[in-house]
């Protein structure tokens, strides 16, 4: 993971100068529907690679379901062995992690870490750029070899994970290629890159994600999509009694 880190840094060649007269909220939406499958379920498995400094790598394996038009997620933990049968579930804004050896469920927060990993709960729901942030300055540069939007976000409200935000868009397509998580005292606490997308139809999916602790040096995660599908989901799977009973 560190070489793969490193070859996509090495190809971040940014300049910045003012961006034409664009709509650059027009632009947040866009990402939004894009990656967003309000008309169809969304079903994967992530394989999440974790390195911190001193220990050996971790690998998991979850089982993610979404609902985007309901506001719903449901995670089973598949690997390892340790935590199988530990499960998420969110219905509106309520979230809820499941423990298996109590059998009972928890208020959990989409600002939390997800499984000990440099993910958050939040990175596994729907995107919402266009309704929690606004545009407080935009430029246009490269990233690599693509030429690119830089937009410097605000959020308008408390629920958002990260109050202010950076992003990287391709100008060509509208994808996100890069995001700097700040606080609001511009304290930058991640990087995250999205190095390549699979097309499901007219929408997207990232199939890799590298996620860079800016805080603790060393630490990152790498989350690799495969088997996505937008078959239609049974209600069940979106239920307390589904993870119970499927985690057994």
């Amino acid at each position: 993971m560190k070489r793969y880190l490193m070859l996509f840094i090495i190809t971040l060649v940014c300049f910045s100068i003012p961006a034409e007269n664009v709509n650059f909220h027009a632009i947040l939406k866009e990402i939004d529907n894009m990656t967003s499958f309000e008309d169809s379920d969304l079903s994967c498995i992530y394989t999440i690679v974790s390195e911190k400094p001193g220990e050996d790598k971790s690998v998991q394996q979850v089982r993610m379901f979404r609902r985007d038009r309901e506001d719903k997620f449901a995670a089973l933990i598949l690997k390892p062995e340790t935590k199988k049968g530990q499960g998420y579930l969110q219905v509106d804004e309520n979230l809820w992690f499941y423990d298996p050896e109590s059998r009972k469920f928890a208020h959990t927060s989409s600002k939390e870490n997800f499984q000990d990993s440099e993910a958050k709960n939040s990175d596994f729901k729907s995107s919402s750029l266009s309704e929690d942030y606004d545009i407080e300055r935009s430029s246009k540069g490269k990233l690599g070899r693509y030429e690119v939007y830089i937009l410097n976000l605000m959020a308008n409200n408390n629920e958002v994970t990260y109050p202010r935000q950076k992003l990287w868009v391709r100008k060509d397509n509208h994808l996100l290629l890069k995001a700097e998580n700040y606080s609001l005292s511009e304290r930058l606490m991640r990087t995250v890159y999205y190095p390549g997308y699979i097309s499901l139809g007219k929408k997207f999916i990232p199939s890799k994600i590298l996620i860079v602790d800016e805080l603790k040096k060393g630490e990152r995660s790498q989350l690799t999509i495969k088997d996505p599908s937008v078959s239609t989901l049974p209600d069940y799977v979106f239920t307390k009694s589904y993870i119970e009973r499927v985690n057994r």
